[in-house]
């Protein structure tokens, strides 16, 4: 078991109609606020009209069309001008992880002098942070409870994950209710985001039974609930459930002792989305059996083993060979049948930068340090397997 160092200052609220302690939680952090928020979503759903007559006694500044693959530029740079010409407080990002992503950068931006790329790309470290309070509408990326979040740096086809201490939220308001208008596309993505963090985390070098058993029974409640969502978007249990396990997704406790993992499948799938800007969750969901199958052998087999018995509830008395490629087999299988395009060609990625894309991250990404090593040729040979 490996040492750590583990603190999370979040302040996690959770239920229906939470959000109606507002105005008590964003008085504690100033009067002048950064509203955020993403292509119109949360209007049609009557949150966006809520929280202003919740805030009504407050100062707002908004700043809307976030994108998906959140960009530092306009997005991030457009926040950051309005915090500091504003005075703002604080800010209050209502809607999925793309926009509490970005958010985040806004919020070190803003206390910082110089361009926000250096923050982001890690030349400078952060000193500083806006108080950032969130309304999530998309259970997903797990944003919410942790200190990371992903930007896209268009010009050069960069995806970051950028992540400080600085940049947990330090409220987030969690209710299942406003899940429920999520089309089945980022239901299922937002299943597939979620499974992935889990795995990235499971298949390491050292691990402890107790974190095998928080993310193989993740990995089994995002799966069980994510149908139930998909087959009645209202179910409201089966929508909590999915939520608050997204919510522990990339927080660190499932991890905790453990060995790095790396995550290569989220290094492989930045380039995809930072070049072609694809659903996150989907690109992970087509990159994740190719890397199993990719790495899988006499070294990782145990690992397959206990994942295929225990997550799918493979027969133990199947030779470990076939329980493992079984597991495999299970795990794509599951993916698709929530309706997620398993071929790179099908979210409208061909083969013609895919020598750029495995340099890109063979050079960008670090996976030479993942649970298992992936150089230049390795990536190129998963992202061909994924065409």
């Amino acid at each position: 078991m490996q040492n750590f160092d583990y603190q999370t200052p979040t302040r996690l609220i959770f239920g229906k109609g939470v959000v109606e302690q507002l105005p008590a939680v964003m008085a504690q952090f100033g009067k002048k606020v950064l509203l955020t928020y993403g292509g119109g979503s949360i209007k049609k759903i009557g949150l966006y009209q809520k929280v202003l007559k919740l805030l009504k006694d407050f100062e707002i500044v908004e700043l809307s069309g976030i994108q998906p693959n959140p960009k530092y530029d306009p997005s991030v740079l457009e926040g950051v001008r309005l915090c500091k010409e504003h005075k703002v407080d604080v800010i209050l990002s209502v809607g999925g992880g793309s926009v509490l992503d970005c958010s985040k950068a806004i919020a070190t931006g803003a206390c910082y002098d110089g361009d926000p790329w250096d923050l982001i790309s890690y030349k400078v470290k952060a000193q500083a942070a806006l108080p950032i309070v969130d309304i999530l509408t998309l259970a997903a990326t797990g944003s919410e409870y942790d200190c990371g979040g992903v930007i896209s740096r268009t010009e050069t086809n960069d995806k970051i994950g950028y992540i400080d201490e600085h940049l947990f939220p330090v409220v987030s308001f969690l209710d299942p209710t406003y899940t429920f208008s999520v089309s089945r596309k980022q239901t299922a993505a937002g299943i597939a985001d979620a499974m992935n963090h889990t795995m990235e985390q499971y298949f390491v070098e050292d691990a402890t039974l107790l974190n095998d058993g928080f993310c193989e029974s993740m990995l089994r409640s995002l799966m069980e609930n994510g149908r139930k969502c998909l087959e009645n978007p209202e179910d409201y249990t089966a929508r909590a459930e999915m939520m608050l396990a997204c919510t522990y997704g990339c927080n660190g406790i499932l991890a905790l002792g453990n060995s790095e993992s790396g995550w290569p499948c989220h290094g492989i799938e930045h380039a995809l989305s930072a070049y072609y800007d694809i659903t996150h969750g989907e690109g992970l969901a087509i990159i994740t059996p190719r890397w199993m199958q990719h790495i899988l052998s006499e070294r990782t087999l145990p690992r397959f083993v206990k994942y295929g018995i225990n997550v799918f509830g493979i027969d133990p008395s199947l030779g470990k060979w076939e329980i493992a490629r079984k597991a495999i087999d299970e795990t794509y299988r599951f993916f698709e049948s929530i309706g997620i395009p398993m071929h790179l060609r099908e979210v409208g990625i061909d083969d013609s930068r895919i020598d750029e894309m495995a340099h890109h991250i063979a050079v960008n990404e670090g996976l030479e340090n993942a649970y298992v090593p992936l150089d230049e040729v390795a990536i190129k040979e998963i992202l061909v397997a994924s065409l």
